[in-house]
């Protein structure tokens, strides 16, 4: 108000020198031209700053006080009252100006996310059960409903290919650029483009719990989780600005006050506090760091892999330890028999009969094996009181006899002697009994991905000390797989809890070791694997393979299950720290340099538009070469 007041005085009074006292001539045309041309001052300052004036008012109203656009608005006002006109249209210019070039990055930053809210289909064609089409809403469509999806439109929900068959684009959800072939009986999932022929497909999933849901879900939601450093920023702009405004304030009177000439020197020190508060600006750290953040986030978007917070994508960068899950991460968790042994008098076409209506009431994929490979099975009406124990076995009656599938330990704990005639065969070995007496050993196999073992490298290469592999399965299986993708820490036969277990082991090992600087991950995909998901520093999912409950509770989602995309992120994540900490070590220095230089009436108000605008438009700048999609830096070496 001061300030005001004082502009207010040197625009429409004479200088003191014009008044000569009592019967001393009017004031000459030329004094009101002067003070009309000050006044002419005000109509581009306005122009260019009445947004940044009403915000500095809605600021006060609210109790808001410090921020830039009350920094801005006091300094400029105060420059006015000290006759600096020019400079004051200025700097509000200038800061505009920045103002823009940030407008501008945010857009194109966070045009990098939003690619992924186009996903989101429209409408849906639901057939009747008359054969007519109708186009209904996506929030419309309930599970079972037949859809029809023509060439060139989004598959509304997640659903089953029931007639049809061809290509969809998956790029939008998975980066991955290759059309998918899918046929009848495979699934689809929402989001995805249909290619050049109709696809008639069957309805799994309601639309707000379809994969696409999910995806926007997790972008929404990403802004609001904060990295540290972001946190760090926000938590010193909150004690910052008061500090500067308190100082200039003292700036500005105390000078004065000790010079003993208070009315001379004023407008010295008011002209140099406002100075001050043109430099003191935070807006190139409190929009630059989160900018890289948000960057970062859309660049691993672009590689298919969602990362639901910044928080966890600068925690990406500093891994320590990769737990892995082996069925369906590191393998394909497509599983097949490869061997069967019948013991006695029991033949294998018996023995796959028993073993799979006793795991036709399970999930698993060994179960699931063991019954597609039945090609005589029981019919349901004799299969009763099927008991699962997680991580061991199957039990169930079968017509009069109760059978018994599971685990070697399992079956010993059943008091029943099992056979190792299979022992050296690659794979999971799977026990059957029969009324508490061995019949036969049936031993399911599963392939490691193709680009398993080049991820580990490139997981090891980007700076990751150490990947374990934890399994369930057998000893010689887990050994079998560790050593062909180049594992050399494995814990096998472990149950769900175990992994819980094993997981904090890690962590506190880890925190111990690295002085709580290094970081945890685990990756995972099935519902055995969220609780593991869930303590982990990092817990990453299988976005298209994995389970709801494995994609809720992880931090990262990779999209497409290409464990390749793991050290590429890492590789993101890592630089978005990196131009984070640049612009943070940039923008102070440049600041606190500028500050002394004002206060000591070294630095004019041009150094201070430079200080404040300048290091806001290069650390802009700088955060956004996160958004160039094939930077070099970017790529992993093999």
């Amino acid at each position: 108000m001061f300030a005001l007041l004082l502009a207010a005085e040197h625009l429409l009074l004479p200088p003191l020198e014009t008044a000569e006292g009592p019967g001393s001539a009017p004031a000459s045309p030329a004094l009101y031209a002067g003070i009309a041309i000050k006044l002419l001052y005000l109509v581009p300052y306005f122009i260019v700053g009445h947004d940044v004036i009403r915000k500095c008012f809605i600021g006060i109203k609210n109790k808001q006080l410090f921020d830039e656009s009350f920094l801005m608005t006091l300094a400029t006002v105060g420059a006015f009252g000290c006759g600096e006109f020019e400079e004051a249209v200025a700097v509000m210019l200038f800061y505009q100006v920045g103002e823009f070039f940030q407008s501008y990055a945010v857009g194109k930053s966070r045009g990098a996310i939003s690619d992924l809210m186009d996903i989101a289909p429209e409408f849906a064609n639901r057939e009747n059960e008359d054969g007519s089409t109708e186009v209904i809403e996506p929030d419309d469509i309930e599970v079972g409903d037949i859809l029809i999806v023509k060439p060139g439109e989004r598959i509304p929900t997640d659903a089953l290919v029931v007639e049809g068959h061809g290509l969809i684009n998956t790029a939008a959800l998975t980066g991955e650029s290759v059309p998918r072939e899918v046929k009848e009986g495979e699934s689809v999932i929402s989001g995805c483009i249909n290619g050049d022929t109709l696809l008639k497909v069957q309805a799994v999933k309601e639309y707000d719990d379809s994969t696409v849901m999910q995806i926007l879900e997790l972008v929404e939601n990403a802004a609001s989780r904060k990295s540290e450093t972001e946190s760090f920023i926000t938590r010193f702009a909150k004690y910052y600005t008061p500090i500067v405004v308190i100082a200039a304030v003292a700036l500005a009177f105390i000078p004065p006050l000790i010079s003993g000439n208070f009315t001379a020197e004023f407008s010295k020190w008011l002209l140099r506090a406002c100075t001050f508060l043109v430099i003191s600006c935070p807006c190139a750290l409190v929009i630059s760091v989160p900018l890289a953040f948000f960057g970062g986030i859309g660049a691993a978007s672009k590689e298919g892999v969602l990362v639901k917070g910044s928080n966890f994508l600068e925690q990406m960068s500093m891994l320590d330890t990769i737990v892995t899950d082996k069925t369906g991460t590191l393998t394909e968790g497509k599983f097949s028999v490869s061997y069967m042994e019948a013991a006695g008098e029991m033949d294998t076409d018996e023995l796959i009969r028993y073993a799979a209506a006793a795991e036709s009431g399970s999930t698993h994929p060994i179960a699931s094996a063991i019954t597609e490979a039945c090609k005589k099975p029981y019919p349901p009406s004799k299969i009763k009181d099927t008991q699962v124990q997680a991580g061991g076995g199957v039990k169930a009656i079968v017509g009069r006899d109760e059978i018994i599938v599971g685990k070697k330990s399992y079956l010993e704990e059943q008091g029943i002697e099992t056979e190792d005639t299979l022992a050296d065969a690659a794979g999971t070995h799977c026990y059957v009994a029969r009324n508490g007496k061995y019949i036969g050993t049936i031993v399911v196999s599963d392939k490691p991905k193709a680009n398993a073992k080049e991820a580990i490298s490139a997981m090891l290469k980007a700076g990751v000390k150490h990947v374990v592999m934890l399994t369930g399965d057998s000893e010689s299986v887990a050994s079998s797989v560790a050593s062909e993708l180049g594992i050399t820490d494995y814990r096998a036969e472990l149950l769900p809890q175990d992994k819980v277990n094993v997981a904090e082991e890690m962590l506190s090992v880890i925190k111990a070791s690295t002085k709580g600087k290094g970081k945890l991950a685990f990756i995972g995909d099935g519902i055995n694997d969220a609780p593991v998901l869930s303590i982990a520093d990092v817990g990453i999912a299988m976005g298209s393979l994995g389970s709801d409950a494995a994609i809720e509770a992880a931090d990262v989602v990779i999209m497409d299950d290409n464990l390749t995309r793991i050290p590429k992120v890492m590789k993101i994540a890592s630089r978005t720290i990196g131009i984070s900490r640049m612009n943070i070590v940039f923008a102070l220095f440049v600041k606190f340099a500028c500050l002394i230089l004002g206060a000591a009436g070294i630095a004019n108000m041009w150094v201070a538009v430079f200080a404040d605008v300048g290091v806001a438009v290069i650390c802009i700048l700088n955060s956004m070469r996160m958004l160039i999609k094939d930077n070099e830096q970017l790529k992993v070496q093999n």
